[in-house]
């Protein structure tokens, strides 16, 4: 980023890449420790080389259960899907329909993925 004319902190960089995200989003229980948090913390060696730092996290922990334990791999983990259902104007189907039909390889009604395939899943409020 040569735009750059400072180096962040490690506070700095925790809010513009975790905390910061989360609020604008509206992920109220992401990108901070407080009550109600899912728990998700990377923990980090202090290592003069940053990138090397970064690469290899000596703990992770994913809704408070750890799955990377002293730079290993301890715990498998399927995430929590996060995702939108905002309201539409359903009329826009007949409009949209024959593009599916002509350009798409999905047929039309085989495109929406049905709730019931989505593990631990969580809707996450859409803003008017």
């Amino acid at each position: 980023m040569p735009d750059l004319d400072r180096e962040y902190s490690l506070n700095e960089i925790a809010i513009i890449t975790r905390a910061g995200p989360a609020r604008c989003l509206g992920l109220r229980n992401k990108g901070h420790l407080g009550v109600g948090a899912y728990a998700d913390i990377t923990i980090y060696d202090d290592l003069e080389d940053k990138e090397l730092m970064f690469n290899a996290p000596r703990y992770v922990f994913k809704s408070g259960v750890a799955i990377i334990s002293n730079h290993e791999f301890c715990e498998d983990h399927n995430g929590r899907l996060l995702h939108v259902a905002p309201d539409y104007d359903e009329t826009i189907v007949d409009s949209i329909q024959p593009f599916f039909e002509d350009f798409y390889s999905i047929e039309f009604d085989n495109y929406a993925v049905d709730d019931s395939y989505l593990h631990e899943h969580e809707v996450i409020a859409t803003r008017d």
